[in-house]
């Protein structure tokens, strides 16, 4: 049982031990019985908002917070991720958009180290995070995989990683192994496009089969995953805006294999 599905059990275990089906302890805490069923099935995230509620309704001084705080480290992921990689692994398509590294679900592992070398993690946790993000990606190849759009500006392909210009041929390389598995698909926004919205950074959007869109953004401080409909919407936006931008598929996976000699 991995750290999530623990924290799910302590959940249900918090409702049935107070002699509640799912639709009374939804309306105790202001969610409906469909979310907390479907919490508790493991098809929707327990998001901190969610388990705050249980927190303040149950008047458990803040247990579930504290244990969805620490089930990350258990995990081996870092407390940013950990509601996100839940999301990913349930959503039925992604949309990612990156204007500064490629998408860890299509990384090399050796650029993968490379870009987390770069900020301020010491050599154990930047194995933890190479491992995980590595690990992440087998959802590409699973059984029933999502279908995923990844949107990159030029200047990804062509910024250099360490130096290294066989690490960036690999990379781009691997970009177009994975461009052609059914269920990727990658459009590359031209340097001539100019200033444009998407590069006020990167995002991700993830459909889950109920309908639910949630989105993930990184910042220098925090990651956060968002599920406010206004928000979601905010990305939904500016993704539209970006694919405006993009060029077409082939011409997008010719731009690409052009990068690639280049790095030769």
């Amino acid at each position: 049982m991995n750290a999530t599905a623990v924290l799910i059990d302590e959940l249900r275990r918090c409702r049935s031990s107070r002699g509640l089906n799912q639709e009374e302890f939804g309306r105790m805490i202001s969610y409906s019985g469909t979310h907390v069923s479907a919490v508790e099935s493991g098809t929707r995230p327990p998001t901190a908002e969610y388990v705050r509620a249980i927190d303040r309704t149950m008047e458990t001084g803040g247990l579930f917070t504290r244990l969805l705080d620490r089930l990350p480290p258990l995990d081996q992921t870092p407390v940013w991720l950990r509601e996100w990689i839940t999301v990913e692994e349930q959503a039925v398509s992604l949309r990612w958009y990156e204007p500064v590294f490629v998408p860890g679900l299509l990384q090399t592992e050796a650029y993968a180290r490379a870009t987390l070398r770069a900020g301020e993690l010491d050599a154990s946790q930047i194995e933890q995070r190479v491992r995980s993000r590595i690990d992440r990606q087998a959802i590409l190849n699973r059984d029933q995989p999502p279908n995923v759009v990844v949107m990159l500006d030029e200047a990804v392909l062509r910024r250099t990683v360490d130096g290294d210009r066989d690490l960036m041929r690999e990379q781009v390389d691997h970009l177009i192994a994975a461009a052609g598995l059914p269920n990727v698909k990658i459009y590359v926004v031209p340097e001539d496009a100019g200033l444009y919205s998407g590069l006020q950074g990167g995002f991700i959007l993830a459909n889950l089969p109920d309908g639910l869109v949630f989105g993930h953004v990184d910042s220098q401080v925090r990651s956060e995953t968002i599920g406010a409909r206004t928000e979601v919407v905010t990305l939904e936006s500016i993704w539209e805006t970006c694919a405006r931008s993009a060029l077409p598929r082939r011409l997008s996976l010719d731009l690409i294999k052009e990068v690639a000699q280049s790095w030769s």
